[in-house]
């Protein structure tokens, strides 16, 4: 698969700029997807460096990059710590993670990922896990499914939504995208039909793949692997998730606590690179208007307290 097939990568300079590369070390790309970070990222590396690219997805596998600097894990980026072990790897230069689904996952119907064409209730990024979309909407509850609409799609209509889904499912399953779309349609404004169904969408997505917890396991795992200078670099596409990297760049924690030492001062494991938040260019929105919502947050180890 090609790459301009598969993703276009939003803030692409800006994110390996903000890795600040040293030829001769070692990175992870935490989500290959298509490959476009991975083929920049090797551009600026030399015959002595190399790239562990982690995907969940064996969609991704087939983009694999031939080339003697670059290894493919197949697996969730939650376990990055334990696979930097297990390839014997003390420490890394950088972490890039681009947390936005790629075009292809919206563009293959029978991945479920997208409302606009109709296939299996599916969204699972990992084929090989129990639950999908269709096990969700058939077996949460309905306080459940409203608090999942409302916090991971802010949607106001969650708790009408949550109630209709499950008064749909006692007559008839909902396993189809095009089953939900007519369940969840009355409660929304014609006018903001794309943007709220894609929120709904996006809830049962991020349910589905665990990707707020997943993403608190990334965060937490960077500080094991990231050697002092190292850089963690992450691009975000929903409030919450850009909200928990916030948080942990500004305190180690992701509830934004910040602890001072005995003389007052600030006692955190990263330091923001960028204090104010990198967003796309109207230039690049207009070429890729899925960057229009991608958020940049860098961070660096401190070479020393």
């Amino acid at each position: 698969m090609s790459e301009s097939v598969y993703h276009i990568p939003a803030l692409l300079s800006e994110c390996i700029d903000g890795l600040n590369i040293k030829p001769d070390g070692i990175y992870i790309d935490a989500t290959f997807g298509g490959g476009g970070h991975s083929r920049a990222l090797l551009q600026r590396l030399s015959p002595k460096g190399h790239l562990y690219a982690f995907d969940q997805d064996l969609d991704a596998y087939a983009n694999r990059i031939s080339d003697p600097r670059f290894t493919f894990v197949h697996s969730n980026f939650a376990f990055i710590s334990n696979f930097m072990r297990f390839h014997g790897v003390d420490a890394i230069d950088g972490i890039i993670a681009d947390l936005g689904v790629s075009f292809h996952h919206f563009d293959e119907g029978e991945r479920g990922f997208s409302f606009r064409t109709d296939g299996r209730l599916d969204m699972r990024m990992n084929r090989n896990a129990i639950r999908d979309a269709a096990w969700i909407v058939a077996n949460y509850s309905e306080e459940q499914l409203a608090d999942i609409l409302f916090l991971y799609g802010e949607l106001r209509q969650a708790r009408r939504m949550a109630a209709a889904i499950v008064k749909a499912r006692s007559l008839s399953p909902i396993t189809s995208t095009a089953q939900l779309v007519s369940v969840v349609k009355p409660f929304i404004a014609p006018k903001a039909e794309k943007k709220e169904l894609a929120q709904v969408f996006q809830a049962l997505r991020i349910e589905v793949n665990d990707e707020i917890s997943t993403l608190k396991k990334l965060l937490q795992s960077s500080l094991k692997v990231l050697r002092p200078g190292g850089r963690l670099v992450v691009l975000t596409y929903h409030s919450l998730e850009d909200r928990l990297v916030k948080n942990f760049i500004k305190s180690g924690n992701m509830e934004g606590k910040v602890e001072k030492d005995f003389f007052g001062r600030v006692s955190a494991p990263l330091r923001a690179v960028n204090n104010k938040v990198i967003v796309a260019s109207d230039e690049e929105v207009e070429r890729n208007p899925r960057a229009r919502s991608a958020k940049l947050r860098i961070a660096e180890v401190p070479l020393s307290k």
